[in-house]
């Protein structure tokens, strides 16, 4: 218990029942005796302990050296997180924390019970853990008295102010009284974590861990390339191969949880969802079944990123990539925590593979690159687990001895073994099988110059592309072929890379396809003689380069009945308007506009556009009988402007013919 001599001997006794055998290098920062009564503002990794390190830090300002708390009454220390379940959980820590000091620890959060919050304040307690919102209902209130407080904690500084708190921490801020400590908790310390901290913090001491300058160490990251038909597939194939205790899977929508908590659920998963949309007492009981081990696997948006702590926690997949490098550490940060290993899995399909690279870089993480766990290795990875289950070790017990001699003695001992192997696989979700993707376009990260990570690779000039032999494959425009889907599609099968594809000519019931001469034999002895890819698709070999004019669109050459040679028609003026409108649009194009004959070209526009009106106002006024100019409501002659023509008057002058008559009122039925 050296480690713990500095330390007051009520958290020295409560840290040694817990378990704990050392202290994490933020609590060993806190707990310096040299920064007692001194403002901190402290940044460490996610999972890294603050909150035990806070309720160290503060314990000698609120104890004065005494070894138990009195009577309780007005608070003397107010801990503020950002959501409900992070408060909750650090009431919980500070409780076990603080057990043999007598400190009375009250909750106030949004969604419960304010009545019960009262009356607990009413009652008297020494710290006081809640959410910004409510806090301050109870100030404005009457019921929280903060002029005994002596120090306050701002736990994820940086959450709460994205999430639009500001204006409730300056007012509970500048509630409290002037001479407290103030301890600000944070992953990251963005700029305006540094003007909240110059505004309410007296001379405070900045706090780095040396852990938060590199990638985690306890986290092993994963980037899992997948075409996007396969992500929900491979979701379950990462559940499945590291059969975690504790599972998060994020989502970025509340839809996306729910269809996926749906999706596992039918797959024999113990889910839980937990997003926005539920109650308070919802998330409680979904949180709670988390930690009593009756669900494995949380499907969650972003609200549980921040300050969730559940046991055994191994895995957080990234169904959807999140937004910002922060929330990518938040969100990896629940796993990994305390000296625990975990592993965070990035679902990337390929067309969002550049933004996963600059998502890494920005976040400094390097993490490895591969195709999902395929269902060989999922079962390879039972069979594992199976052999190494401690079951197998154990000895025949006396009430077992009598039925397994009767096992043996009326079936054979392979079928035994064969019939547990069924029993054990029987609970768990079958392998997806997955499509492989082609990882090798993908330059690693150190190759990158600086500036330029996630830069897509600059395919060769076409000139260097060099010989090549034509295949055609048996799908064109009628069947929607495509070469975003086409090419991956021959890398698959083939073995080749798309610089190895050259030209590409689609018809409309087939496809031509140039492959680098270089490669054309390894990849049609890929391919196999029934020369069939995937889904039907049947390729043919071409000699030479296909005659594109022997292959009309559409119906052959010869159905086609001659229609002879097409009339001229004559629009006109309209027509002269059309196309000295599209001459001027034509020379603006070339660059030969030099702005001389800008007026005349509008002129002509405008008179084409008056033109179109005037007719289409004789239409009207031909089908209606009413005059032109009459429009609008009942009474309201709205006439037509003379337009660039003086020699063609308006169609209707309302002011020289005058208004037509107002139509009598009808009169009412009653």
């Amino acid at each position: 218990m050296t480690e713990y001599e500095r330390l007051v001997p009520a958290m020295a006794s409560a840290l040694a029942k817990r378990g704990y055998t050392t202290l994490t290098p933020v609590q060993k920062a806190v707990a310096d005796p040299g920064l007692e009564g001194a403002d901190l503002l402290v940044s460490a990794q996610t999972g890294s302990g603050k909150t035990v390190a806070f309720g160290l830090a503060f314990a000698p300002t609120l104890l004065g050296g005494e070894e138990r708390f009195g009577r309780a009454s007005a608070p003397l220390a107010l801990a503020i997180a950002p959501t409900r379940e992070l408060a909750l959980q650090v009431k919980r820590e500070l409780e076990w924390l603080y057990a043999e000091t007598g400190a009375v620890i009250a909750s106030c959060v949004g969604g419960m019970d304010i009545r019960t919050e009262r009356r607990a304040l009413e009652r008297g307690a020494q710290i006081v853990v809640g959410t910004p919102g409510r806090l301050r209902d109870h100030i404005d209130r009457g019921a929280l008295d903060l002029s005994g407080l002596k120090a306050v904690v701002l736990d994820e500084a940086d959450e709460m102010l994205d999430l639009g708190f500001r204006e409730d921490l300056e007012f509970i801020l500048e509630a409290a009284p002037e001479e407290r400590r103030t301890l600000m908790f944070s992953a990251t310390v963005p700029r305006a974590i540094e003007e909240l901290a110059r505004s309410y913090q007296r001379d405070a001491v900045r706090v780095t861990t040396a852990a938060e300058k590199g990638q985690h160490g306890d986290i092993a990251y994963r980037a899992l390339a997948v075409t996007p038909h396969d992500r929900e597939h491979a979701i379950i194939n990462v559940l499945r191969f590291y059969e975690a205790p504790t599972a998060i899977v994020f989502c970025s929508t509340r839809a996306a949880v729910n269809h996926l908590t749906a999706r596992l659920n039918n797959r024999g998963f113990s889910v839980v969802a937990l997003s926005g949309e539920l109650s308070q007492n919802e998330r409680m009981h979904a949180l709670q079944a988390m930690r009593d081990g009756r669900a494995r696997v949380c499907i969650a948006t972003d609200v549980a990123a921040r300050g969730i702590d559940l046991p055994n926690l191994e895995l957080v997949v990234h169904a959807d990539l999140p937004t910002n490098p922060e929330t990518l550490l938040h969100r990896s940060g629940r796993t990994g925590r305390a000296g625990r290993k975990g592993v965070s899995a990035l679902i990337v399909p390929v067309p969002a593979i550049r933004r996963a690279e600059r998502l890494l870089a920005m976040a400094k993480i390097t993490a490895e690159w591969a195709n999902p766990p395929s269902a060989d290795e999922i079962l390879q990875r039972d069979d594992e687990r199976l052999l190494a289950d401690p079951i197998l070790a154990e000895p025949v017990a006396d009430d077992e001895a009598a039925f397994t001699d009767a096992l043996l003695a009326t079936l054979d001992a392979r079928q035994i073994a064969a019939a547990f192997v069924r029993l054990y696989r029987k609970g768990r979700s079958a392998p997806e099988e997955l499509r492989d993707v082609d990882l090798s376009q993908r330059r690693p990260a150190r190759e990158r110059r600086p500036g330029e990570a996630g830069e897509q690779a600059p395919r060769p000039p076409r000139d260097a592309f060099g010989p090549g032999r034509w295949i055609s494959i048996s799908v064109g425009r009628k069947q929607n072929a495509e070469p975003r889907w086409l090419i991956p599609m021959l890398c698959r099968a083939g073995g080749i890379t798309r610089n190895e594809i050259g030209a590409i000519r689609m018809q409309q019931e087939e496809t031509y396809i140039e492959i680098a001469e270089a490669s054309a034999d390894a990849f049609l002895a890929r391919i196999g003689p029934k020369q069939l890819i995937e889904k039907g698709i049947r390729l043919t070999r071409l000699e030479g380069v296909p005659d594109m004019a022997a292959k009309p669109r559409g119906k052959a050459a010869g159905d086609r009945p001659d229609r002879g040679p097409r009339k001229e028609r004559d629009f006109g003026k309209e027509r002269d308007f059309g196309n000295e409108r599209d001459n001027g649009r034509r020379g603006r194009a070339s660059g030969n506009d030099d702005g001389a004959d800008k007026p005349h070209r509008k002129a002509w526009e405008k008179g084409a556009d008056a033109q179109a009106r005037s007719h289409d106002a004789a239409v009207r006024e031909e089908r209606s009988g009413k005059p032109a100019g009459f429009k609008g409501k009942a009474g309201k002659a709205r006439p037509f402007k003379d337009g660039p023509f003086p020699d063609k008057p308006a169609r209707h002058d309302h002011k020289a013919a005058g208004a037509p008559p107002k139509r009598k009122a009808r009169k009412s039925a009653n």
